[in-house]
């Protein structure tokens, strides 16, 4: 997998875990303190984002931050 894959991945495993929770892009990005036009960015696989920003996310969702990095899970999800 490269670079790009990788934060298109990443980004594809932040969106289901925010819609599954039904919050907006709006409501996370105040939640993480960063905006909206950034969460698009990261879930778009448009950007790079610090382990930081990665384990604030994880926080605001309550989840583990090794769920984003669970790329085969993804495979699974029918859409």
């Amino acid at each position: 997998m490269n670079d790009n894959e990788f934060l298109k991945e990443f980004g594809l495993q932040l969106k289901m875990m925010r819609l599954k929770q039904r919050i907006t892009q709006a409501q996370l990005g105040e939640m993480v303190e960063i905006s909206e036009h950034r969460i698009s960015q990261i879930e778009n696989g448009k950007c790079n984002i610090t382990l930081k920003t990665v384990n604030r996310l994880a926080s605001a969702l309550n989840i583990p931050s090794v769920k984003f990095f669970n790329f085969d899970e993804m495979s699974q999800i029918k859409y």
